[in-house]
C-alpha cells in the first residue's frame, strides 16, 4: 500500500484537522432525546456484524432502548441470516440491500455499525459520516493515509457519535491499569511490548465454500483488485493483501489502542517492521505474513514492539517495563504488576500485586449511551486516527524496507 501522499494536499487540510482533531465533546450535534428509540443498522453481515456487533447490542436493547433495522452486506447468505436475527429478535422484516449506499439513503436511521472488510472500512466511515450517521466502525479503521484523513475530517464536519472497534479499552481492568499508571508508581517507562503466537494465521479457520451467484464480487472488492471471483479468495480475505495489510495492523491495532489509553502516548515519532511467510505456504498461496515485528518510538522516551509468530504459539506475553518496576498484562483478565527489573525500584511496589478493575459501560453499550449524551466514547475517532498512523507506518516500513517517522502537523507519514 502507499502511504505517502503530496505534501500539498495535505498541507492544503492539515489546518482544518488539526483544529478538527482538537473539538470538544460538544461538535456533537445529533444528541438522540432520552426517550427516542435508536434505530440501527448493520454494514458487514459476516460473523462480526452478526455474532459481535449485533448480538452484543441485543443485550442492551431493552435497557438503552435501540433496535436493528435494516442490513447491508454483498452475500446474500449473511444478509439473510442477519435480516433473521432482526425478526427473531424484533419481530419485524429487516430492510436487506447490497450495498452500503443504498442503506445510507434511509431517512428514518438513526446510527449504522461497520464490521466490513478492511479495505472498505474508510470508505463506509466516510460516507456514514457524510449522511450523518453515528458510527461503531471496526478496527484496523484504515489502510491509506489520505482516506483516512478524508474519513476523519468527515467524521469531525458531521458532529457524529463514533466508537472505534477496540474494545479492550472500555475493559475494567484496562481502566484499572490506567489508573495505576497515572499514579507514577511505575515510573518512566522504556519499553512496551506484545507477543500474540499461534500454530497457525487466524485467517484459516474463516474459509469456506460461497457459491459466485450469492455474492456480489464488484460490490466487495471495491476496486481493490481485478483477480475474478473465488471462494478462498473472498471468504479467506483476511489472509489476502488486497483487503488487508495483515496481523501487524489486524492484531496490532489493539496493541497500540491498549497503548495509547493506558500511558496517554498518541504517536510515534518513528518506526521499523520486517517479517514474511515462514510456515505457511500451501495452495491457497496467502499473502499475509505469517510471521511480522513492528517497533516504534514514542516521543515520552519509550519503545513499543508488537510481533506475530504464527508457527509456534508459544512465548505470548504483554509487558510495560518501567524504571521501577513492570506492568505484566500476559493475562487480560488479571494482570499484575511488581518491582521485577526495576532499575530505580523504592521500596514502594512490595511483592505481585493485582491490578483493582474499575467497572465501566461495555463497549457498544457506552457507544450507545454518548449518542444520547453527546459526550466523546471511550474510543473516540481520535483513538482510531491514533491506531492507524502507528499501523500505517508499520505497514509502508514492511514494504519499503525503511524507516518511517510521523508529522503530526501535516498528518503525513515520510520514509526515513
Amino acid at each position: 500500500m502507499n502511504t505517502s501522499c503530496d505534501r500539498r494536499d495535505f498541507l492544503k487540510t492539515a489546518a482544518a484537522g488539526v483544529t478538527a482533531m482538537s473539538m470538544t465533546a460538544r461538535s456533537y450535534a445529533r444528541v438522540i432525546g432520552a426517550n427516542e428509540r435508536i434505530r440501527i443498522a448493520q454494514i458487514g453481515c459476516g460473523d462480526r456484524g452478526r455474532n459481535a456487533h449485533m448480538a452484543t447490542i441485543h443485550k442492551f436493547d431493552k435497557e438503552e432502548n435501540v433496535e436493528f433495522v435494516a442490513v447491508a452486506d454483498p452475500w446474500r447468505v449473511a444478509r439473510e441470516q442477519a435480516a433473521a436475527l432482526v425478526k427473531e429478535w424484533y419481530g419485524h422484516e429487516a430492510k436487506q440491500f447490497v450495498s452500503y449506499r443504498d442503506l445510507l439513503e434511509m431517512k428514518d436511521l438513526d446510527a449504522v455499525m461497520i464490521a466490513s472488510p478492511d479495505h472498505a472500512h474508510t470508505t463506509h466511515l466516510e460516507a456514514a459520516a457524510k449522511a450523518k450517521k453515528h458510527t461503531y466502525i471496526e478496527k484496523p479503521m484504515a489502510r491509506k493515509m489520505d482516506a483516512l484523513v478524508r474519513a476523519v475530517d468527515a467524521v469531525k464536519s458531521a458532529g457524529i457519535v463514533v466508537q472505534v472497534g477496540t474494545q479492550s479499552r472500555s475493559r475494567p481492568v484496562t481502566t484499572g491499569c490506567r489508573e495505576l499508571w497515572k499514579s507514577g508508581i511505575l515510573g518512566k517507562a522504556s519499553r512496551l511490548e506484545q507477543c500474540r503466537n499461534a500454530e497457525k494465521p487466524y485467517w484459516y479457520r474463516y474459509v469456506k465454500d460461497v457459491k459466485k451467484e450469492d455474492l456480489d464480487w464488484n460490490e466487495f472488492t471495491m476496486g481493490a483488485t481485478k483477480r475474478p471471483f473465488d471462494p478462498v479468495f473472498y471468504s479467506g480475505w483476511y489472509g489476502y493483501l488486497e483487503f488487508t495489510d495483515g496481523p501487524i495492523c489486524g492484531m496490532g491495532s489493539h496493541f497500540i489502542g491498549l497503548l495509547n489509553y493506558i500511558t496517554g502516548a498518541e504517536f510515534p515519532t518513528s518506526c521499523v517492521c520486517n517479517g514474511g511467510i515462514f510456515t505457511w505456504k500451501d495452495e491457497h498461496h496467502f499473502s499475509c505474513p505469517d510471521h511480522v515485528e513492528a517497533l516504534w518510538v514514542y516521543p515520552e522516551g519509550f519503545m513499543a514492539v508488537f510481533s506475530i509468530n504464527y508457527g509456534n504459539s508459544g512465548g505470548n506475553r504483554c509487558r510495560f517495563f518501567c524504571e521501577k518496576g513492570q506492568l505484566n498484562l500476559d493475562n487480560w483478565n488479571a494482570p499484575t504488576y511488581s518491582a521485577e527489573g526495576g532499575p530505580k525500584r523504592d521500596g514502594s511496589i512490595r511483592g505481585v500485586n493485582e491490578v483493582k478493575p474499575i467497572e465501566t459501560p461495555d463497549h457498544f453499550q457506552n457507544w450507545l449511551q454518548c449518542m444520547r449524551t453527546g459526550k466523546p466514547t471511550r474510543a473516540p475517532i481520535e483513538a482510531g486516527y491514533q491506531h492507524s498512523i502507528a499501523c500505517l507506518m508499520a505497514v509502508e516500513s514492511f514494504n519499503t524496507g525503511r524507516r518511517t517517522t510521523y508529522d503530526h502537523a501535516t498528518r503525513t507519514i515520510r520514509r526515513a
